[in-house]
């Protein structure tokens, strides 16, 4: 299900408008490449969109169900690198989430199978850590201020 908040711009920080970046994908419109995949499953995750997000794994590793209710207040991403063959990706990012006791970011290496013109979220090698901002970093929730007059 889609949700119905619609955000002006668009949570996965492409910095255009969510009905120009990740919407279409959310409607059924197909990904060209595996970025833009992982950026519209940054999004889903972001907007609670759990249908989409089983929707875009691939079938071979989907879970049958996801529950996002517990999930962290995810808050950037940060695409490290991406590439692209015929019929695979990978894309590595990292992506910042906020908890009660501050900051954690989840960084991945993921990998895209593309079948019948789809791209397909395949699997990932994760870490998580604790992010600690200094005073004077850009806050973590992208404000664009700096740590120490923002969310500190």
């Amino acid at each position: 299900m889609v949700s119905d908040v619609t955000p002006e711009l668009c949570p996965c920080g492409s910095g255009k408008s969510f009905s120009a970046c990740c919407q279409p994908y959310h409607h059924g419109q197909p990904a060209p490449t595996p970025e833009h995949l992982m950026r519209s499953r940054f999004s889903a995750f972001v907007l609670g969109l759990s249908d989409y997000l089983i929707t875009t794994w691939h079938s071979s590793t989907r879970p049958r169900t996801l529950d996002l209710n517990g999930s962290p207040d995810w808050t950037s991403l940060h695409i490290v690198s991406s590439g692209e063959a015929v019929n695979d990706g990978t894309v590595h990012f990292r992506a910042l989430y906020r908890v009660a006791g501050g900051w954690g970011y989840l960084e991945e290496q993921s990998t895209f199978l593309r079948e019948d013109g789809r791209w397909y979220y395949l699997s990932g090698d994760t870490r998580e850590g604790v992010l600690k901002p200094g005073r004077n970093d850009s806050c973590p929730c992208g404000s664009g201020k700096k740590y120490k007059a923002c969310c500190r």
